[in-house]
């Protein structure tokens, strides 16, 4: 028997040896097979020369691409859903400066937009795009407000016959949910600081305040009228015209069969005409030639797609010492790490330290494109853009879309702040509301007692806020906001008494910010390296993106992704959506929280 049962042991064992061996090779043999084919499939080198460039990104225009540390499934391919509007920029003037090149078809019917600046800036490279004398056709089976900005500057506009131009302007509506907290017995109370701070009224309110409603309609009016400006120019039409199709012929979430929409569009010049889609290849074929290239059996015109064109243009080789750094401040600011559409301080301050203390590095640029967020999270991101400013090194600050709220706290190191047209900036307040529940569970029977040492341990929003801690709450609030002011003020070099006089939660468009001395000057990014090269008397330098590295294997997932043309086919979020989604957590009804966030900064004007 004790021999039987050491050989069945000694079978056992040989089995499960073989077995691991065996699943060992075979997953070997799986992976190898797939990195030869992935191998096989990397882009070769294109010739441009006479054939056509399609631009039509399906991603997220932003000013830096953020990924996760990890992939979300082991082996998965990554959505690569972004692109940097720098990227997209050396894209549109590698095409405009390509002699070779036959002509450019645009569509940007899936491409999403930081934001209105970030929008506004690609149409004018578009537009300098068609100004070089090259050929510029738009064509998408549908439009909306910020696709529509983009083909207009195309010398041809074409639009499926079945499809619409959704030109809905920009604004929207929020949820107030004061009625229905009352109905279920929720306690809300809010300390925010300044009347303009409207990131919790959802809460507090079953309407829009009128503060509230009389920034808003300062920001949204001169942003809907610098599209229009640029849409009408573009088209050589009236802005009327922009504002009747918007408030006449537009159906909201209907981004097909828009019959008389067309009509109107095409008989007042927004577009030049209909085509499905054989019709507008045969007149891409008529206009450009038939491709006749080795190995081509299908009917089409000579082209070429975005991503192996941009993949063949390098951005210029620089190669002096002296760098000016630029870090990117992108998202709701979270004490975190970074992630899309969040702003992680533990990443951020790091990127910060690194690049002042890089030997080369003779000034510095931090961009901010963010709504605020976490007090703790844009505090860390402050210190060390401090630190840098006390190293001697010119700092100074590119505002992007939105800056504000935290964005403002971040900036308040800088020797000069730069903010682009439409920036939104300001914002400087406090948003703290939370909700009890201790009406409620005294309704439905459930009660709470216990033993404390001291008279507020074990507090929870399960329990009622007392006179005392109310009073605690509310200075708690107001010493955040009084900090808040004085850094601001002590930045500016001005009285914290002025600086509470425009401050009060209450957003401004760059030129009125300029006015009120929040910002120095209205310019891009680009004016802002070139002035912090100035201010460290460079006359030949670099500029050094310091950015959050991506794994490694992320890397080469995603440039697999890039040469099998794999796309994700999810809605894509816009910017707004993602500062939003991402600082669900600060708005949040589970504990007592104060944020310097500005909700009321970003919309969707897709």
């Amino acid at each position: 028997m004790k021999r039987f049962f050491t050989r069945l042991g000694s079978f056992l064992t040989g089995v499960r040896v073989w077995t691991i061996n065996i699943l060992t090779l075979i997953v070997l043999v799986y992976f190898i097979g797939i990195a030869v084919y992935l191998i096989r499939q990397l882009p070769e080198t294109v010739d441009p020369s006479g054939k056509v460039l399609i631009i039509n990104p399906e991603v997220v225009v932003q000013d830096v691409e953020v990924y996760p540390d990890e992939l979300a499934l082991p082996f998965a391919l990554p959505e690569d859903n972004q692109l940097e509007t720098r990227d997209l920029v050396r894209l549109i003037r590698a095409a405009a400066e390509d002699e070779t090149l036959a002509g450019v078809l645009i569509d940007f019917s899936k491409t999403a937009f930081a934001g209105p600046s970030t929008a506004l800036l690609i149409a004018e490279e578009l537009a300098a795009l068609r100004d070089a004398g090259k050929p510029v056709v738009a064509y998408s089976e549908a439009l909306g407000t910020g696709s529509y900005l983009m083909a207009a500057q195309a010398d041809e506009i074409f639009l499926h016959p079945s499809g619409a131009l959704a030109v809905s302007g920009i604004g929207g509506y929020r949820d107030y949910t004061r009625e229905l907290t009352d109905k279920l017995k929720i306690t809300i109370h809010n300390y925010s600081q300044g009347d303009y701070k409207s990131a919790v009224e959802g809460l507090t309110r079953n309407d829009m305040s009128e503060a509230d409603r009389e920034q808003r309609t300062a920001l949204y009016e001169p942003i809907w009228a610098a599209f229009k400006s640029r849409l009408a120019t573009a088209r050589d039409v009236s802005p009327e015209v922009i504002q009747t199709i918007a408030d006449e012929l537009t159906i909201p979430l209907l981004g097909e069969a828009g019959y008389d929409n067309l009509v109107f569009a095409q008989e007042n010049g927004l577009i030049d005409g209909t085509k499905t889609v054989p019709e507008m290849r045969q007149y891409m074929i008529e206009k450009f030639g038939r491709d006749e290239s080795e190995g081509q059996t299908a009917e089409t015109y000579p082209h070429v797609y975005w991503q192996n064109y941009l993949a063949q243009v390098s951005p210029a080789v620089e190669t002096a010492t002296d760098a000016v750094a630029v870090v990117f401040v992108q998202g709701g600011i979270q004490h975190s790490e970074m992630g899309p559409g969040v702003a992680g301080s533990k990443d951020i301050a790091p990127l910060i330290r690194r690049a002042y203390e890089d030997e080369n590095t003779r000034a510095l640029v931090l961009r901010v494109n963010s709504p605020g967020g976490s007090i703790l999270g844009s505090d860390e991101i402050r210190a060390e853009f401090a630190a840098a400013a006390a190293r001697d090194l010119p700092v100074v600050v590119s505002m992007g879309d939105v800056a504000a709220s935290g964005g403002v706290w971040v900036s308040t190191p800088a020797s000069r702040i730069f903010a682009e047209p439409t920036t939104i900036t300001g914002s400087i307040g406090v948003a703290v509301a939370f909700p009890t529940l201790e009406n409620l569970f005294d309704y439905v029977g459930v009660h709470f007692d216990g033993v404390t040492t001291s008279e507020h341990a074990g507090w929870n929003i399960n329990r009622p806020v007392n006179e005392k801690l109310d009073a605690l709450f509310a200075t708690w609030a107001s010493s955040a906001y009084g900090r808040f002011i004085n850094t601001v003020a002590e930045s500016r070099d001005k009285d914290p008494e002025y600086i509470r006089s425009i401050a009060g939660g209450r957003v401004w468009l760059a030129p009125d910010a300029l006015e009120r001395g929040l910002i120095d000057e209205i310019g891009t990014l680009e004016d802002a390296i070139s002035y912090a090269a100035e201010s460290a008397e460079l006359e030949d330098y670099r500029v050094n993106y310091v950015v959050k590295p991506i794994s490694p294997a992320f890397a080469i997932l995603r440039q697999f992704n890039v040469s099998l043309g794999v796309r994700s086919n999810q809605t894509l979020n816009t910017a707004a959506e993602q500062f939003i989604e991402a600082m669900a957590t600060l708005e949040g009804l589970n504990a007592p929280k104060a944020t310097i966030m500005c909700t009321e900064c970003v919309f969707d004007f897709q």
